[in-house]
């Protein structure tokens, strides 16, 4: 009985290997919404971080979250750091490529609750009477990621974040357009 019971088990922990080995080992995740105000309004929101308490959605995840700001005030070059609890973790984002009413892309690496370098890109296009904002976040699975990716996606962990993250710039651009 113990002898069908260890080859069971065998058995299992090779299946997972398996499963885990053929998982991709990259992983893209992007949303996209139109929003009615123009190209630069938007990327302001998006190329300056002091802006981005007013929209992204991970910034109430920790009243007490601390922040720091360095490199440049915006642009290429600025960095922001954070330092939370459990839900908001720890990590920083540097600002790589800015191209006014264009494009933001960011380098992402996260420290807490597991390290990983991610890359993040803001597309703007504007459109007849708004912008379509494209928000796509990618990187690379190891073993550990890779692995939890059999029971849930990258997709379905962050996806809801962009999609909440996207309508908050929604709604802060349109109402600066509003104001004006």
């Amino acid at each position: 009985m113990w002898m069908n019971i260890g080859i069971v088990v065998i058995v299992l922990i090779i299946a997972l290997v398996i499963a885990v080995a053929t998982r991709p080992d990259t992983f893209s995740i992007k949303r996209s919404t139109n929003i009615l105000a123009s190209p630069g309004v938007v990327f302001g929101f998006l190329n300056d971080f002091h802006r981005w308490p007013e929209w992204s959605p991970w910034e109430k995840l920790d009243p007490d979250m601390r922040r720091t700001h360095s490199g440049a005030p915006s642009g290429v070059g600025a960095t922001y750091a954070w330092s939370g609890n459990s839900k908001a973790g720890e990590g920083s984002m540097t600002i790589r490529e800015s191209k006014p009413g264009e494009r933001v892309l960011l380098d992402l690496n996260f420290l807490k609750p597991f390290k990983s370098s991610n890359v993040t890109e803001f597309v703007l296009t504007p459109m007849e009477t708004s912008t379509k904002v494209d928000w796509t976040m990618s990187g690379k699975h190891n073993t550990a990621t890779k692995a939890f990716s059999l029971i849930q996606s990258m997709d379905k962990i962050v996806g809801k974040d962009f999609e909440q993250g996207l309508a908050n710039l929604k709604s802060v651009s349109e109402n600066a357009v509003r104001r004006v």
